[in-house]
Protein backbone atom coordinates (compact mmCIF):
# COMPACT_ATOMS: atom_id res chain seq x y z
CA UNK A 1 0.00 0.00 0.00
CA UNK A 2 1.14 3.52 -0.73
CA UNK A 3 1.69 3.56 3.66
CA UNK A 4 4.71 1.60 2.96
CA UNK A 5 5.97 3.04 0.22
CA UNK A 6 6.09 6.28 1.91
CA UNK A 7 7.19 5.06 4.83
CA UNK A 8 10.19 3.15 2.85
CA UNK A 9 11.19 6.65 1.65
CA UNK A 10 11.12 8.62 4.49
CA UNK A 11 12.05 6.28 7.15
CA UNK A 12 15.55 7.79 7.42
CA UNK A 13 15.00 11.64 7.55
CA UNK A 14 11.74 10.67 10.06
CA UNK A 15 14.00 8.37 11.79
CA UNK A 16 16.42 11.03 12.21
CA UNK A 17 14.46 13.73 13.46
CA UNK A 18 12.98 11.95 15.47
CA UNK A 19 15.70 11.05 17.34
CA UNK A 20 16.43 14.84 17.60
CA UNK A 21 13.09 15.41 18.88
CA UNK A 22 13.67 12.76 21.62
CA UNK A 23 16.80 14.56 22.91
CA UNK A 24 14.83 17.59 23.84
CA UNK A 25 12.61 15.50 26.08
CA UNK A 26 9.64 16.85 24.12
CA UNK A 27 5.83 14.70 25.10
CA UNK A 28 5.16 12.73 22.39
CA UNK A 29 1.75 14.40 22.77
CA UNK A 30 2.31 17.34 22.37
CA UNK A 31 3.80 16.73 18.72
CA UNK A 32 0.24 14.69 18.41
CA UNK A 33 -1.46 17.90 19.13
CA UNK A 34 0.40 20.10 17.06
CA UNK A 35 -0.52 18.38 14.45
CA UNK A 36 -4.53 19.07 15.18
CA UNK A 37 -3.17 22.90 15.27
CA UNK A 38 -1.52 22.53 11.88
CA UNK A 39 -4.70 20.78 10.43
CA UNK A 40 -6.88 23.73 12.36
CA UNK A 41 -4.55 26.46 10.50
CA UNK A 42 -4.90 24.40 7.12
CA UNK A 43 -9.10 23.93 7.56
CA UNK A 44 -9.39 27.84 7.79
CA UNK A 45 -6.47 28.75 4.96
CA UNK A 46 -9.02 26.23 3.13
CA UNK A 47 -12.15 28.40 3.85
CA UNK A 48 -10.54 31.44 2.71
CA UNK A 49 -9.51 29.85 -0.78
CA UNK A 50 -6.32 29.91 -0.07
CA UNK A 51 -5.36 26.04 -0.80
CA UNK A 52 -1.74 26.17 -1.42
CA UNK A 53 -0.60 27.62 1.63
CA UNK A 54 -3.60 25.38 3.10
CA UNK A 55 -1.33 22.37 1.38
CA UNK A 56 1.44 23.79 2.68
CA UNK A 57 0.07 23.38 6.43
CA UNK A 58 -1.28 20.10 5.89
CA UNK A 59 2.41 18.69 4.75
CA UNK A 60 3.10 20.53 8.24
CA UNK A 61 0.66 18.12 10.02
CA UNK A 62 1.67 15.48 7.84
CA UNK A 63 5.26 15.61 9.17
CA UNK A 64 4.22 16.08 12.92
CA UNK A 65 1.66 12.64 12.20
CA UNK A 66 5.14 10.68 11.23
CA UNK A 67 7.00 12.41 14.33
CA UNK A 68 4.81 11.48 17.17
CA UNK A 69 5.29 7.36 16.60
CA UNK A 70 9.17 7.34 16.67
CA UNK A 71 9.57 9.94 19.52
CA UNK A 72 6.94 8.12 21.26
CA UNK A 73 9.35 4.72 20.68
CA UNK A 74 12.78 6.50 20.97
CA UNK A 75 11.63 7.97 24.68
CA UNK A 76 9.62 4.36 25.91
CA UNK A 77 6.59 6.43 25.77
CA UNK A 78 4.52 3.49 23.61
CA UNK A 79 1.35 3.66 25.84
CA UNK A 80 -2.29 3.03 25.22
CA UNK A 81 -3.44 6.16 25.62
CA UNK A 82 -1.04 7.76 23.01
CA UNK A 83 -2.41 5.67 20.22
CA UNK A 84 -5.96 6.06 21.37
CA UNK A 85 -5.31 10.49 21.70
CA UNK A 86 -3.82 9.92 17.88
CA UNK A 87 -6.64 8.39 16.51
CA UNK A 88 -9.34 10.87 17.78
CA UNK A 89 -7.46 13.81 16.84
CA UNK A 90 -6.79 12.48 13.46
CA UNK A 91 -10.85 12.16 13.36
CA UNK A 92 -11.30 15.56 14.09
CA UNK A 93 -8.54 16.53 11.71
CA UNK A 94 -9.72 15.08 8.88
CA UNK A 95 -13.11 16.75 10.41
CA UNK A 96 -11.33 20.61 10.18
CA UNK A 97 -9.71 19.76 6.50
CA UNK A 98 -13.12 19.12 4.69
CA UNK A 99 -15.09 21.84 6.93
CA UNK A 100 -12.61 24.22 5.46
CA UNK A 101 -13.80 23.46 2.01
CA UNK A 102 -16.77 22.93 2.99
CA UNK A 103 -17.16 26.67 4.09
CA UNK A 104 -15.56 28.16 1.14
CA UNK A 105 -17.93 26.42 -1.74
CA UNK A 106 -21.09 27.41 0.06
CA UNK A 107 -19.55 30.78 0.53
CA UNK A 108 -19.23 30.63 -3.44
CA UNK A 109 -22.61 29.36 -4.11
CA UNK A 110 -20.80 25.83 -5.09
CA UNK A 111 -23.19 23.80 -3.76
CA UNK A 112 -22.24 20.65 -5.95
CA UNK A 113 -18.91 20.91 -4.29
CA UNK A 114 -20.07 21.87 -0.83
CA UNK A 115 -21.70 18.45 -1.31
CA UNK A 116 -19.18 16.63 -2.46
CA UNK A 117 -16.86 18.05 0.65
CA UNK A 118 -19.44 16.72 3.32
CA UNK A 119 -19.53 13.27 1.11
CA UNK A 120 -15.70 13.20 1.61
CA UNK A 121 -15.97 14.30 5.31
CA UNK A 122 -18.45 11.36 5.82
CA UNK A 123 -16.07 8.69 4.37
CA UNK A 124 -13.34 9.60 6.14
CA UNK A 125 -14.92 8.87 9.18
CA UNK A 126 -16.35 5.78 8.22
CA UNK A 127 -13.68 4.29 6.53
CA UNK A 128 -11.64 4.66 10.17
CA UNK A 129 -14.75 3.47 11.83
CA UNK A 130 -15.41 0.25 9.54
CA UNK A 131 -11.51 -0.43 10.23
CA UNK A 132 -11.58 -0.17 13.63
CA UNK A 133 -15.09 -2.07 14.39
CA UNK A 134 -14.21 -4.15 12.09
CA UNK A 135 -10.65 -5.19 14.23
CA UNK A 136 -12.73 -6.26 17.25
CA UNK A 137 -14.66 -8.63 15.27
CA UNK A 138 -12.97 -10.10 12.56
CA UNK A 139 -8.86 -11.55 12.49
CA UNK A 140 -8.26 -9.09 8.95
CA UNK A 141 -9.55 -5.90 8.58
CA UNK A 142 -7.49 -3.69 6.57
CA UNK A 143 -8.27 -3.76 3.12
CA UNK A 144 -9.20 -1.35 0.53
CA UNK A 145 -7.54 1.92 -0.65
CA UNK A 146 -7.95 5.31 0.58
CA UNK A 147 -6.76 5.42 3.63
CA UNK A 148 -5.83 8.44 5.74
CA UNK A 149 -1.92 8.73 4.35
CA UNK A 150 -3.52 8.45 0.91
CA UNK A 151 -6.24 10.66 1.30
CA UNK A 152 -4.16 13.35 2.77
CA UNK A 153 -1.48 12.86 -0.03
CA UNK A 154 -4.21 13.57 -2.72
CA UNK A 155 -5.51 16.34 -0.42
CA UNK A 156 -1.52 17.99 -0.56
CA UNK A 157 -1.48 17.30 -4.40
CA UNK A 158 -4.57 18.94 -5.08
CA UNK A 159 -4.46 22.05 -3.10
CA UNK A 160 -0.68 22.62 -4.30
CA UNK A 161 -2.10 22.21 -7.54
CA UNK A 162 -4.94 24.74 -7.02
CA UNK A 163 -7.34 21.69 -8.22
CA UNK A 164 -9.17 20.94 -5.34
CA UNK A 165 -12.40 20.39 -7.13
CA UNK A 166 -11.30 17.37 -8.71
CA UNK A 167 -9.73 15.90 -5.69
CA UNK A 168 -13.13 16.24 -3.76
CA UNK A 169 -15.10 14.00 -7.00
CA UNK A 170 -12.49 11.19 -6.20
CA UNK A 171 -12.50 11.46 -2.08
CA UNK A 172 -16.34 11.82 -2.26
CA UNK A 173 -16.58 8.14 -4.34
CA UNK A 174 -13.25 6.27 -3.08
CA UNK A 175 -13.37 6.29 0.54
CA UNK A 176 -16.90 5.33 0.48
CA UNK A 177 -16.41 2.63 -1.70
CA UNK A 178 -13.49 1.49 0.37
CA UNK A 179 -16.39 1.30 3.29
CA UNK A 180 -18.67 -0.76 1.39
CA UNK A 181 -15.26 -3.27 0.26
CA UNK A 182 -14.80 -3.58 4.15
CA UNK A 183 -18.34 -4.21 5.06
CA UNK A 184 -18.60 -7.13 2.66
CA UNK A 185 -14.73 -8.47 3.71
CA UNK A 186 -16.23 -8.56 7.13
CA UNK A 187 -19.57 -9.86 6.28
CA UNK A 188 -17.70 -12.86 4.19
CA UNK A 189 -15.51 -13.54 7.41
CA UNK A 190 -18.11 -12.96 9.73
CA UNK A 191 -19.72 -15.78 7.99
CA UNK A 192 -16.92 -18.18 7.71
CA UNK A 193 -16.73 -18.14 11.45
CA UNK A 194 -20.18 -18.69 12.11
CA UNK A 195 -21.08 -15.19 12.30
CA UNK A 196 -21.09 -15.47 16.33
CA UNK A 197 -18.90 -12.97 18.16
CA UNK A 198 -15.40 -13.80 20.06
CA UNK A 199 -15.94 -14.61 23.38
CA UNK A 200 -14.65 -11.28 24.97
CA UNK A 201 -17.52 -9.47 23.11
CA UNK A 202 -20.18 -11.61 24.20
CA UNK A 203 -19.07 -11.00 27.74
CA UNK A 204 -19.57 -7.45 26.99
CA UNK A 205 -23.37 -8.01 26.18
CA UNK A 206 -24.10 -9.89 28.53
CA UNK A 207 -25.47 -7.41 31.26
CA UNK A 208 -24.79 -8.70 34.98
CA UNK A 209 -27.96 -9.12 37.50
CA UNK A 210 -28.56 -6.21 39.54
CA UNK A 211 -27.58 -6.19 43.06
CA UNK A 212 -30.02 -7.70 44.99
CA UNK A 213 -31.70 -10.13 42.49
CA UNK A 214 -33.55 -9.60 39.71
CA UNK A 215 -33.26 -11.14 35.88
CA UNK A 216 -30.21 -11.27 34.16
CA UNK A 217 -27.22 -13.48 33.55
CA UNK A 218 -25.49 -15.42 36.37
CA UNK A 219 -21.93 -14.71 37.01
CA UNK A 220 -19.14 -17.13 35.59
CA UNK A 221 -17.71 -20.07 37.60
CA UNK A 222 -14.24 -19.84 39.14
CA UNK A 223 -12.71 -21.29 36.01
CA UNK A 224 -14.93 -19.29 33.90
CA UNK A 225 -13.67 -16.20 35.27
CA UNK A 226 -10.54 -17.28 34.96
CA UNK A 227 -11.10 -18.09 31.17
CA UNK A 228 -13.10 -14.41 30.93
CA UNK A 229 -9.85 -12.63 32.62
CA UNK A 230 -7.40 -14.24 30.02
CA UNK A 231 -9.62 -13.63 26.63
CA UNK A 232 -9.66 -9.60 28.03
CA UNK A 233 -6.09 -9.49 29.08
CA UNK A 234 -5.06 -11.17 25.43
CA UNK A 235 -7.72 -8.58 24.04
CA UNK A 236 -5.91 -5.42 25.71
CA UNK A 237 -2.54 -6.61 24.83
CA UNK A 238 -3.65 -6.74 21.15
CA UNK A 239 -5.60 -3.81 21.19
CA UNK A 240 -1.93 -2.11 22.48
CA UNK A 241 0.06 -3.49 19.80
CA UNK A 242 -2.35 -2.67 17.13
CA UNK A 243 -2.48 1.06 18.73
CA UNK A 244 1.49 1.92 19.12
CA UNK A 245 1.72 0.02 15.55
CA UNK A 246 -1.06 2.56 14.33
CA UNK A 247 0.87 5.28 15.82
CA UNK A 248 4.20 5.21 14.47
CA UNK A 249 2.31 4.93 11.03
Amino acid sequence: MLTRNIRSYVSWPIEGLARLLASTGIPPNVITWSALAANLCAGVLFAEGRFPAGGGMVIVAALCDLLDGPVARLQNRVSLFGGFLDSILDRYADFLLFLGLLVYYVEQNRFRYAVLAGAAMAGAVMISYAKARAASLVPESDVGFWDRPERLALIILAALANRMGLALWILAIGPNITVVHRIVHTWKQAEARGNTLPQSANERGAAPSRVGGGSGAAAPSGRAAVQSKAAQAGHLLLRARRHSAGREQ
